[in-house]
């Protein structure tokens, strides 16, 4: 009879802790998820891919949820899952896919708006840029980190994390500086 009770309450624990971490879980998914895919979309520039790269992230973040002890930490941890995943992809397979990425940008950019063709200007610049200026500037735009949560995310000091962001931002002004945007020129 005591082995019953004692079997009863630790599954009634073990459901406890189970429905807890469901709660938090399911709040990370709700409030954190359209900050990743947007985060994930700038890294991949395709919607599938960036899909996929959330889901694994979540995964990996459930299967960790333990070890997230602050949950105001919980964005830039949830980030840096997503920067490995992302990684990762990189790892197992790559495919040369050069011909059919520039023959996409082109039929792009003869149906494009202004904005999406200066916002593909932009993406071109900042993906030429050396990684270390690259990423955190693409954190704080696109993320919205300050400069310690960048820091922390990459292993950095903050003054380091500061100095790259402002010689990414000068690499942007001297790109504009040297090749104007040319408004109007491509709609016919």
């Amino acid at each position: 009879m005591i082995k019953k009770i004692r079997n009863n309450l630790t599954d009634a624990k073990v459901s406890s802790s189970m429905s807890t971490k469901q709660v938090r879980y399911e709040a990370l998914v709700k409030a954190l998820h359209t900050d990743l895919f947007r985060y994930a979309y700038w890294l991949t520039h395709d919607k599938q891919v960036a899909e996929d790269l959330v889901q694994e992230t979540f995964l990996r973040a459930w299967r960790a949820l333990d070890s997230l002890k602050d949950e105001k930490a919980a964005k830039s941890w949830l980030i840096t899952i997503l920067r490995r995943e992302n990684a990762r992809r990189f790892e197992r397979k790559r495919f040369d896919m050069g011909e059919y990425e520039e023959a996409s940008i082109t039929d792009h950019l003869s149906t494009s708006t202004e904005q999406e063709i200066e916002n593909h200007w932009l993406r071109e610049r900042i993906a030429k840029m050396p990684e270390e200026y690259r990423e955190p500037l693409v954190l704080q735009v696109i993320g919205g980190f300050s400069g310690e949560d960048i820091a922390e995310m990459l292993g950095l000091n903050k003054n380091t994390v500061m100095t790259r962001l402002f010689r990414a931002r000068n690499q942007l002004k001297d790109a504009l500086d040297k090749e104007p945007l040319k408004r109007g020129n491509y709609s016919g």
